[in-house]
């Protein structure tokens, strides 16, 4: 029985290596001898013992590689396009994918250089950012033709960056600044010329409201010395004498007011008890005056026209 041990133990090994596992979304290619036996799919597989071996594992999950690649536009300038593949070996052609081909990271990186330097240097610099979908589409077009055949399928192409020649870059941003600055003192211009002529409006409409304030209250006071003087004649109070008390009235009712502001700086002068009347004699005697001129000129225009 000792001597049995390291072959009972021996045995043991062998049988727990005749079975492997494979993951989930892998697959497993099983040689025997040296040649192509067998696909092992996801789970608890078996192989024989010193027979089949693993000869390698691939992933079939959606995998991303990033280029990078230094071009040149239309218009001479230099720049850098970041292209982000995302593809995946394809179930039924894992043999193609493990056998025709090495290396798949390089190939693919090398047609897309072949078909971003065959496209860009057709554009300006600015429909690089405007068509970067155009260039994705064609790589992916490209790549999709050639890959196929090597068991790889190309799911989408990205352009995820586009970054152009520091110099070129700062001068793009100078231009962006300035037609931003242009843009602003524009409608800077139009708030300001709206703002001033709504002001005008408003001053306008202030004006014709203030016109009209007053003259609804001259209308009023005209209205009411009309009734004052109409109530003063009832009573035997003649038109001038009434017009006498109304003035001396309003004289002392304004020197009143005056007195009952604290803080007022206001003088009125004069302001004597006679102040009434001699302000109502001065108005009388202007009226006087206006209406001998006015009926001295209508006299004297038939005598010109007789000429």
């Amino acid at each position: 029985m000792v001597f049995l041990a390291p072959f009972i133990f021996i045995g043991i090994i062998i049988i727990f290596s005749s079975f492997f596992i494979v993951k989930q979304q892998t697959a497993a290619i099983i040689e025997r001898f040296g040649r192509f036996e067998s696909i092992r799919q996801s789970g608890l597989r078996f192989k024989i013992p010193l027979v089949d071996r693993i000869a390698g594992k691939l992933s079939l999950k959606i995998q991303q590689l990033d280029v990078i690649i230094e071009t040149k536009t239309l218009d001479d300038v230099f720049v850098k396009l970041k292209v982000s593949v995302q593809y995946k070996v394809i179930k039924e052609k894992v043999y193609d994918a493990f056998y025709k081909l090495d290396y798949p990271h390089d190939q693919i990186t090398s047609y897309v250089f072949d078909v971003v330097r065959a496209e860009v240097p057709k554009m300006k610099l600015d429909d690089v950012f405007v068509k970067k979908d155009d260039i994705a589409i064609a790589v992916k077009s490209e790549l999709n033709d050639a890959m196929m055949t090597y068991g790889y399928d190309i799911i989408k192409t990205l352009v995820t960056d586009i970054d152009p020649d520091a110099q070129v870059k700062e001068a793009m941003n100078r231009i962006n600044a300035s037609e931003r600055e242009k843009i602003a003192a524009q409608f800077e211009g139009d708030a300001q010329r709206i703002l001033i002529v709504e002001r005008a409006k408003a001053e306008a409409e202030s004006k014709r409201l203030q016109g009209q304030g007053i003259a609804d209250q001259r209308r009023e006071i005209a209205r009411g010395l009309e009734e004052s003087v109409e109530v003063l004649n009832k009573v035997g109070i003649n038109s001038q004498e009434a017009s006498a008390l109304i003035v001396v009235t309003q004289h002392y009712d304004t020197l009143q007011s005056i007195g009952q502001e604290t803080n007022s700086n206001l003088i009125l002068l004069p302001n004597s008890p006679q102040a009434g009347s001699q302000m109502l004699n001065d108005m009388v005697a202007s009226f006087t005056a206006s209406n001998q001129i006015g009926e001295a000129m209508k006299k004297q225009k038939p005598k010109k026209l007789d000429k």
